[in-house]
């Protein structure tokens, strides 16, 4: 039940990013549109796409984790016998949760620090800052998991092949 609720969460993150990058595309055409007519876009579109990159990012990197989607190179990891390619995949897991942990550790911060003073944006709109920096924990702390998943699961991060395999 706590499996599917989380990988809920996770593909549901993943479906909100692909929905903002469908808005950036529909922001930008816009936005081109209304300047090619001679008319001011709105302030709120240029800045909805800004904070549109953030978020499509960051919601979509826990799924990419899960589906072997981040860019990683398996030329060193494809020359390794089976028992020390486990062993190397499972060290850049690893280090790959210790990243996210600290990442996700600063981003809380930050976020506390954005709640305690009060921050704004204020370039288009007044928009609390915190709207922006609770991805970062949440989107590095769930990456962390997925790549704890590397570390200790049966799967494995790195294939053994070198190359596109698709």
């Amino acid at each position: 039940m706590l499996f599917r609720l989380y990988s809920f969460v996770i593909y549901g993150m993943a479906a909100m990013s692909g929905a903002t990058l469908v808005w950036l595309m529909v922001s930008v055409v816009l936005s081109v549109g209304m300047r090619n007519l001679g008319i001011q876009p709105f302030a709120w579109l240029f800045t909805s796409a800004e904070y549109g990159l953030l978020y499509m990012t960051m919601l979509g990197a826990p799924w990419l984790v899960r589906a072997k989607g981040h860019v990683h190179i398996e030329l060193v990891t494809a020359a390794l016998p089976e028992g020390a390619r486990q062993v190397v995949s499972r060290g850049v897991a690893l280090t790959c949760v210790i990243v996210c942990v600290i990442l996700a550790w600063k981003g809380a911060d930050l976020l506390l620090t954005n709640i305690e003073r009060n921050d704004y944006d204020v370039r288009a709109y007044f928009f609390p800052r915190w709207i922006l920096t609770i991805s970062f924990p949440v989107s590095f702390g769930l990456m962390a998991v997925e790549f704890s998943r590397f570390v200790v699961g049966k799967d494995l991060m790195h294939s053994g092949q070198a190359g596109i395999h698709e």
